[in-house]
């Protein structure tokens, strides 16, 4: 069976996903296109030489409607007659992504593939797609009668796993102080595809990051889901969740080259890592946010591994409250969960994320000597994906 493996993988810098965010003029596909040449020129490959394009985007409507991994390659100008595909598993799109590329290469039907992720968050705002509807369906509403806002589910794990609003707090203070040293000590710049804006602005670091964020500027924040109508219908829920302690509204894109080994070898290409492993799970819909640990569970006795023999582990910070619960049921050493902060500091440009989440990952791995890392990220209906994989020197 061919060995898949990950030639390299980059990401754009984070930027606010609001207008007047620092890549809110780049549209979503040219945002993919920038990442997408960055990729290609660092590795030198011959793009004509790409079977496919698989791209994770959540918001699939309006600039991102069109098969945005299609448009963005020919929009970097390359060969038309490379496909591409666009993939929706909510945040876990552009992780499924990298996914559906390994295992493409392990059935041997691809030698080289590109996977991604894109979203912009300031152009295609969060919901677009739904175009107000009801995504559910009556049919699953009478099952799941409790089903609520991903904000409340997020506030449900909390109560359920005892977690304060101080700790909360506490973690989303770390992730921006892990982040801001990260930066500081230039650990993104391996990973940073800079891009021009219309004006001609460079965009090179992460808008997304606060230094100095504190538990106590943290606390005066109010929680945004406790409204009058959310109280009355969940009387026993404390509500602690803020935009402080929550993943950010963010730009970004990622893309991966992922190869069959003998291929990368013929091209004299040095693998950076390969996937040790991949699981998906479902879970609780109305918890919601649980999945990474079921996941997490999955895919460790899919690779015979511990989670002690996991060197980094990215757990997706769409709240505090998620990795929190995690870290309940793996107690892990701190240091080695989400050692380089999350999206509560870097943002959660949703169909991006899971190519950001294992870009960050592999550099951390590469720049401290570790081997092994796991991501996982919990998806909305209850979902979650987890990928091991294994640094290669």
């Amino acid at each position: 069976m061919p060995e898949a493996v990950i030639v390299d993988a980059v990401r754009s810098p984070m930027g606010k996903g609001k207008p007047g965010g620092a890549l809110s003029e780049i549209h979503a596909v040219d945002l993919l296109a920038g990442v997408l040449t960055g990729l290609v020129e660092r590795t030198g490959i011959d793009p004509g030489t790409v079977e496919d394009v698989m791209v994770g985007c959540v918001g699939q409507a309006g600039e991102q409607s069109g098969t945005p991994g299609r448009q963005a390659w020919l929009s970097a100008g390359y060969p038309v007659h490379v496909p591409s595909v666009s993939i929706e598993r909510k945040c876990g799109s552009g992780q499924q992504a990298v996914e559906f590329a390994v295992q493409g290469v392990l059935a041997g039907m691809y030698d080289v593939v590109v996977a991604g992720g894109v979203e912009s968050m300031s152009r295609v705002p969060m919901g677009s797609a739904r175009m107000d509807a009801d995504p559910h369906g009556p049919g699953v509403r009478a099952r799941f009668p409790d089903l609520v806002p991903q904000g409340v589910a997020a506030e449900l794990v909390a109560d359920k796993w005892g977690l304060s609003r101080t700790a909360l707090d506490e973690y989303a203070a770390r992730s921006h102080e892990r982040a801001a040293a990260a930066a500081a000590a230039g650990g993104f710049d391996d990973e940073i595809v800079p891009l021009t804006t219309p004006d001609g602005t460079v965009v090179s670091a992460d808008e997304s990051i606060r230094p100095g964020t504190t538990v106590e500027k943290l606390a005066g924040l109010k929680a945004v889901f406790g409204t009058d109508e959310n109280r009355a219908r969940l009387p026993q829920v404390d509500w602690k969740v803020t935009a402080g302690n929550s993943s950010q509204i963010t730009d970004g894109a990622g893309a991966v080259l992922v190869m069959s080994a003998a291929r990368a070898a013929e091209l004299g290409l040095r693998p950076r890592a390969r996937v040790v492993a991949s699981a998906v799970v479902g879970d609780d819909p109305t918890l919601m946010l649980t999945g990474p640990i079921p996941a997490t569970s999955k895919v460790l006795a899919k690779a015979g591994m511990t989670i002690d023999q996991i060197d980094a582990i990215e757990v997706n910070e769409a709240f505090a409250s998620v990795p929190l619960a995690w870290a309940a049921e793996f107690p892990v050493a701190a240091e080695r969960l989400n050692p380089r902060g999350g999206a509560v500091a870097l943002g959660h440009p949703l169909g991006a994320s899971g190519v950001r989440l294992l870009t960050t990952m592999i550099n951390h791995l590469e720049q401290t000597g570790g081997r092994y890392g796991l991501q996982t990220m919990c998806e909305a209906g209850g979902m979650a994906n987890a990928t091991i994989i294994e640094v290669l020197r």
